[in-house]
């Protein structure tokens, strides 16, 4: 997640604060990755650079991209013309100093639930492509290969546990991390009571 912050948001910095040409270009690239589904794109993803963790990793992290980069563009072009941005622009600041010391700083908040929910999307989408062999092969644990194995195998009947403990993992860990988002939103809303 930490890479697909640093690219997501750098790129989303970029086009929304230079606009013209690197807005279009970036906007062009988002587009494209949203056009398809997100489990194909990392399905495509795996099947190009094999199955291991690394690659549902990369695939999972590329999916991911494009949603940081229409978040931060957005805020980006609302805060850019908010009048601590014009004052600061007006006494000489130059671009990075205005995007990293005042801009980024006022986005942070959307960007770190959106970040805390693309953990639970992420952890979903990883053991979807374990789930369909795409994943970690064994010795390796991953929660969607033991479900698949659990499936293969039918053990569903004669040993339930092997579907219901890491079906129960994969929604509690999906589960606390949708609620840490809730609870950042609500901590870090400036609007909000609290």
């Amino acid at each position: 997640m930490l890479l697909v912050l640093i690219i997501g948001v750098s790129l989303g910095l970029a086009a929304g604060y230079f606009r013209g040409w690197i807005e279009g270009v970036v906007g062009w690239l988002t587009d494209v990755m949203l056009a398809f589904p997100s489990i194909l794109l990392a399905i495509a993803v795996v099947t190009i650079t094999g199955p291991s963790v690394v690659s549902v990793m990369m695939a999972v992290g590329i999916v991911q991209i494009p949603k940081f980069i229409r978040l931060t563009r957005s805020m980006v072009l609302s805060l850019r013309e908010q009048e601590f941005v014009q004052t600061v622009r007006a006494f000489g600041a130059q671009p990075p100093r205005i995007i990293f010391l005042h801009i980024l700083p006022a986005s942070l908040a959307p960007i770190v639930v959106q970040s805390t929910l693309a953990i639970g999307t992420a952890t979903l989408e990883a053991a979807g492509l374990g789930f369909l062999g795409l994943g970690a092969h064994p010795p390796t644990p991953e929660l969607g290969t033991m479900l698949s194995d659990a499936f293969k195998g039918g053990y569903s009947l004669s040993a339930p546990w092997t579907i219901l403990f890491p079906g129960l993992f994969i929604t509690l860990t999906v589960l606390a991390f949708n609620l840490l988002g809730d609870g950042l939103r609500d901590a870090l809303d400036p609007k909000g009571s609290r």
